[in-house]
């Protein structure tokens, strides 16, 4: 008699491990000994949030950064653990960047600082979890502090048209005011567009708020270029809104009340370009799901319920 041999089993093939405590572990351990190697760089970049209003910003990046990582936690936590190449590669080229920037440019120093922790949390998590978590990890640029070089370097062009806009509207509400480049005169007092408003605050502020918003909402690839796209544009719109009265005071007022005027308005103009940022927000998310919403209808278009 004749037996037939049962048909053996096929090899198990084995599945990559997802994200686990201690790989998180790893990752902080890597990151802090990154950052533990480069003190003098992280230092600086406190030194100079705490002491420049300027770059007051680099002290919200690292909330920005925690709650960007935060909300794709669960998608992360799904995702295979590769480690590879990648992140070392990106330390390599952290500590090229760093050492050319400690010879040549101090933004570049700190910016090969950020770059190396980033390596450390990359080769720590893999590539997949990297690539999960890449809004926060990009968001890590907002760490790296602007010097007062480049800072002129993107204020004065900003402020010219700034300027010139301010004039012609001053003109239109019947305000005789000369200008001379980024000087303004009114009833023969001279005000700069620094003096009377700095929009780079602003805009800094507000692209970080709505980057954080952009990766934060359910919105699809175009409506989230828009809001960055429009992020800075409404910042200057409500600078050079905001310019109108301001010289309307320095010409008409006291220098103290103008200043207090100035700082006002500063924090009011602010929120009401991020609450018209956030409206905008909310329209995009309501025309994707308006986008969703109806070719599915369509499609269900005749099915009995």
């Amino acid at each position: 008699m004749t037996t037939i041999a049962e048909p053996t089993s096929a090899p198990s093939i084995r599945q990559p491990r997802t994200l686990a405590a201690a790989d998180l572990l790893a990752a902080g351990l890597m990151t802090a000994a990154a950052v533990l190697v480069m003190s003098d760089a992280w230092k600086d970049i406190a030194r100079i949030g705490f002491s420049d209003e300027e770059c007051s910003y680099v002290l919200l990046a690292p909330i920005v950064i925690g709650w960007l990582a935060w909300v794709r936690r669960d998608r992360a936590a799904r995702q295979p653990v590769r480690r590879g190449w990648v992140g070392l590669l990106i330390m390599a080229v952290a500590w090229v960047v760093h050492g050319y920037g400690y010879v040549h440019d101090p933004v570049i120093w700190r910016a090969g600082a950020v770059l190396l922790a980033v390596g450390a949390l990359v080769t720590a998590l893999g590539l997949d979890v990297s690539w999960t978590l890449a809004p926060a990890l990009a968001a890590c640029v907002f760490l790296v502090p602007v010097d007062p070089t480049g800072r002129i370097n993107l204020a004065q062009p900003l402020q010219t048209a700034a300027a010139e806009v301010t004039q012609r509207i001053c003109e239109v509400f019947a305000m005789n005011v000369d200008r001379s480049g980024n000087l303004l005169s009114i009833n023969g007092r001279d005000v700069t567009i620094a003096e009377a408003c700095n929009g780079i605050r602003m805009v800094l502020t507000l692209f970080m708020v709505c980057y954080v918003v952009a990766f934060t909402l359910r919105l699809g690839v175009i409506a989230r270029a828009v809001v960055l796209i429009a992020s800075p544009l409404v910042a200057i719109v409500a600078n050079v809104v905001r310019l109108v009265p301001t010289v309307w005071m320095f010409g008409h007022t006291s220098q103290e009340s103008a200043e207090r005027f100035h700082d006002i308005s500063g924090w009011v103009m602010t929120v009401l370009a991020f609450l018209l940022l956030m409206g905008l927000c909310a329209l995009l998310q309501d025309s994707d799901a308006t986008a969703k919403v109806v070719p599915s209808r369509l499609g269900h278009k005749g099915v009995a319920s």
